[in-house]
């Protein structure tokens, strides 16, 4: 499965995408979990700035 996502993102149109992960805590409990996610290049850093 890993073999068909990494040709995939090798194309000319996976290019455009960027996985980023994120770190969110918790207000209940103040553990930390992440939050991964495929967005395109030009809006990471619109997913960074969300909360």
């Amino acid at each position: 499965m890993a073999k068909k996502v990494v040709a995939t993102l090798k194309t000319a149109t996976g290019k455009d995408w960027a996985k980023v992960i994120k770190a969110v805590k918790s207000p209940k409990t103040g553990a930390i979990t992440f939050k991964e996610e495929m967005v395109p290049v030009d809006k990471v850093q619109e997913f960074l700035a969300a909360k």
